[in-house]
């Protein structure tokens, strides 16, 4: 990148190192993690399958699948204007996405039916339960206090 322009080859290889990041850490087949990546750099925002496979060099099949991923996570969207033949994917930004408390809220609940099971045993298997536990529930608390946190300070922005 020269003097502040980006290339298509840069936005592509921005791609790849989301695809990195989100293959290791969220487990999606790389495709996935590219075309998230694409979709949040490529100008025009919105691409048709099409568009997207001749970007990422991919198939149609693959795009489709990857795309499909992405939209069960509701990460993305499909639109197509009036007169378009193809749809149009686009990133989708939900700013209580990952602050949602529900699934802490059920990862602290589990531990403590597990802590059920170990109640008279002094193990490691009960520590590991009550810091679950703990952790979890700290968690669910704290995720609506950050949200309203992070929305403050962009509203100061």
């Amino acid at each position: 990148m020269l003097g502040g322009m980006t290339t298509f080859e840069d936005r592509v290889a921005y791609a790849d190192r989301v695809a990195g990041v989100w293959a290791s850490r969220y487990r999606v087949a790389p495709i996935t993690g590219r075309i998230a990546g694409y979709l949040y750099v490529c100008d025009p925002p919105a691409q048709a399958i099409d568009e997207l496979a001749a970007a990422l060099r991919a198939s149609r099949s693959a795009i489709v699948g990857g795309i499909k991923v992405l939209e069960a996570r509701g990460l993305v969207r499909r639109t197509r204007t009036a007169g378009e033949r193809a749809d149009r994917v686009s990133i989708v930004f939900d700013e209580a996405r990952g602050f949602d408390p529900t699934a802490y809220l059920e990862a602290a609940e589990i531990a403590q039916s597990g802590l059920a099971l170990v109640a008279e045993q002094n193990t490691e298997q009960r520590m590991l339960l009550e810091q679950t536990a703990s952790l979890n529930a700290y968690l669910a608390a704290r995720l609506p206090a950050l949200l309203d946190d992070w929305r403050a300070e962009q509203a100061t922005r």
